[in-house]
Formats: C-alpha cells, structure tokens, sequence
C-alpha cells in the first residue's frame, strides 16, 4: 500500500506563484503539515517502512521531517518520475500573470482542463505525455514493492483537470 503525500505548504502557495520545476521553502505551516502527516502516518505504517520522496526540495523536506517526527527508521530513497510537472515558461511566474495574460485558459479561478493537454502555450512546459508516461512508469515499478510506503510527490494547484481530453 501506497501513501501518498503532498509536500507541505511553501513560501510559492503562500505568495500565489507557479512551482513546477522550481522550489521555494516549507513555510512554517508547511513544516506543522509534515508533522501532523507523521503523527497520522505513525499510526498507519511500521517505522521500518519504505520512504520514497521526489528529488526537490519541498518534497524531500517534507519526507525528512516525516521520518524524524514520526520516528521512521529507513533511508529516504528519491526518484525523479514522481517530481512536479514543469510549467515552462510559467514556473515561479504569479498565477495572476499568468491570468491575465493568458484569459482564455483561465475559468473561475483555476486553469482550465487544457492545461494538461499543452499548457496551453506556457513555453518549455511538460507535456501531459510526458508526465503521464514517468509516473506510469514509477507505478509499475511500486506495484511490486513489498510492504507499505510513504511517498512524498506534488500537486499542480490551481489546475483543474475537469474536461480534459488527454492527447
């Protein structure tokens, strides 16, 4: 069994800007999340479990202070197919540019579903292929794993991923 976490909050959310391949600090919030994650987590899996984090370092602080909040024994182990997706020309870019330059992607407040197809013409973006391609290839790969594991991965937020039409 898998489970899945979230890197805590970072000083991006908090200022409302694009991540992607870039990285920006846990906020104190952020490191609070982590600790109660820990606290659930303990409950859930033995300290010996298998911890797997993405490679940058949002995820990979948020799997630290897991292990050591939770008194998780393994070694943190990282792999680069479950990092965030890159938004191109958009990571580390303030939502509300990106809004107003870009209004036809944008519906009520969040990016519409065709930005997983293209993001929508953020240059250099990863392509949902791509993205689809990695993480499928890390599923088949943890499918065999014995045991439970605590994996620390991403999530676009803002994007909504209602009506997509994948490629």
């Amino acid at each position: 069994m898998i489970h899945l976490v979230r890197h805590g909050e970072t000083e991006f959310n908090v200022g409302g800007r694009f991540q992607g391949a870039l990285d920006s600090p846990l906020t104190p919030r952020g490191v609070a999340q982590a600790q109660a994650y820990a606290r659930v987590l303990r409950e859930l899996v033995p300290t010996d479990c298998r911890i797997v984090s993405s490679p940058q370092g949002r995820a990979l602080a948020t799997a630290r202070i897991i292990a050591e909040a939770g008194g998780f024994t393994g070694s943190i182990s990282t792999d680069a197919r479950i990092r965030e997706i890159s938004l191109g020309a958009w990571d580390g870019r303030l939502r509300s540019e990106v809004a107003a330059e870009n209004p036809d992607v944008w519906s009520g407040g969040k990016l519409a579903g065709v930005v997983y197809n293209d993001f929508c013409g953020a240059i250099g973006g990863e392509s949902y292929d791509s993205l689809t391609a990695r993480v499928a290839d890390w599923l088949a790969e943890a499918a065999r794993w014995e045991g439970p594991a605590i994996v620390v991965s991403h999530g676009v937020r803002g994007a909504s991923c209602e009506g997509c039409t994948p490629a």
